[in-house]
């Protein structure tokens, strides 16, 4: 078996579908790639048994199809190194010898049984299909990703959870004390359906898809999805189980709201809560006549900050308190100029609006409060 491939087309693929393999596997043939050659074209997968990533290249003076699996961290390292040139590769499929050789040299590694590689998983007679923009999915994933949880005892929390009508693509991710819903108008399903998708898989979506055009098309049924671009596909395990309403914690009227310059409202918060307690982050906001007081303390160090910024607000004075970082991460992850926060009593959910939403987009987030003190 033998053929010739452009050394960075190589690189990049293998370096690309390598983030998926873990640093310690059950299976010692989880540390390797496997390689297909088929009609001159060189498909390459990697996996870690729950999420299989797959892609390909084309080469050159192929000859005799076949497939092996090689450790994917000697081959990355040694490929890393290699600057553009054309790379013939020799494979004895008797003895899985490889042989690697390029301008001023060759190296010589053993391969691995293919047939020991497990096979994706394919999906049943009952998967829904859908379709819609890369820049569409990644900038909803990069939202909402943030927001996922790691509670080993609620599983479904720590995914993105996919919630698909006719009318419009909802994506929602929560840890029980932040909230994300995207809600788009650009893409929907046939019927109604839903799937978590666990973080792992959604991290590789959120590096795959930069470089990514047109169309991802997405299939899921009860246990699987395959996502599928121009250069990849990855098929993942999902997380089974029954996503929470959502839309039963999101408060509906909110009397208070203030209008805030986003960019502004960050800067005060990292310069107030570096003087909050270490334990609970909290910080306070009190908002007046077009003002919002910013404001923390640290009772055990005898620290405390406020600073005073300007707002649209004409409610009845109100004080709120919010976890710092969490307040900063929605706000990071918000893409509008001005924001609105949307307040009803101080034991209830702050709703955080973008004060202009993107064309066919339905961005909301919610903050839990944390009790004052005062």
């Amino acid at each position: 078996m033998k053929f010739t491939v452009s050394s960075t087309a190589l690189f990049s693929r293998l370096q690309a579908i390598s983030r998926v393999i873990n640093s310690k596997n059950s299976l010692p043939i989880l540390d390797c790639f496997l390689l297909e050659l088929r009609d001159g074209t060189l498909f390459m997968t990697a996996s870690d048994n729950e999420t299989t990533l797959s892609t390909s290249v084309e080469v050159n003076e192929a000859e005799e199809d076949g497939r092996f699996a090689v450790n994917s961290k000697t081959l990355l390292e040694a490929l890393k190194e290699i600057s553009e040139q054309p790379l013939a590769f020799t494979i004895n499929l008797g003895n899985l010898e490889v042989t690697v050789e390029y301008m001023n040299g060759k190296y010589n590694l053993m391969g691995q049984n293919a047939s020991d590689y497990p096979e994706a998983k394919s999906l049943g007679a009952n998967a829904v299909e859908m379709s819609l923009g890369t820049d569409l999915l990644l900038g909803n994933i990069n939202r909402c990703l943030f927001a996922t949880a790691d509670d080993e005892l609620r599983p479904v929390m720590n995914g993105i959870y996919f919630d698909i009508t006719a009318d419009d693509l909802t994506l929602v991710a929560s840890d029980g004390h932040k909230l994300v819903r995207c809600k788009t108008f650009q893409a929907h399903g046939d019927e109604k359906a839903a799937f978590i998708l666990p973080k792992k898989p959604a991290n590789m979506l959120k590096n795959l898809l930069p470089k990514e055009e047109g169309d991802v098309r997405i299939g899921f049924d009860d246990r699987n999805a395959t996502f599928t671009t121009y250069n990849y596909q990855m098929v993942c395990r999902l997380i089974e189980g029954r996503y929470p309403n959502y839309t039963s914690v999101i408060p509906q009227n909110n009397p208070h709201r203030a209008t805030i310059d986003r960019a502004g409202f960050i800067s005060a918060l990292r310069r107030v809560s570096v003087f909050s307690s270490q334990a609970s982050s909290l910080i306070k906001l009190s908002l007046g006549q077009d003002t919002v007081k910013i404001s923390a303390q640290d009772i055990d160090f005898s620290t405390s900050a406020e600073e005073t910024i300007a707002c649209q607000y004409d409610g009845n004075a109100m004080s709120i308190g919010f976890k710092s970082n969490f307040l900063i991460d929605i706000l990071n992850n918000i893409p509008s100029t001005n924001i609105i926060i949307e307040l009803a009593d101080p034991s209830r959910a702050g709703v955080i609006v973008p004060e202009e939403q993107q064309e066919g987009e339905d961005l909301l987030m919610l903050l839990m409060p944390m009790m004052l003190n005062d």
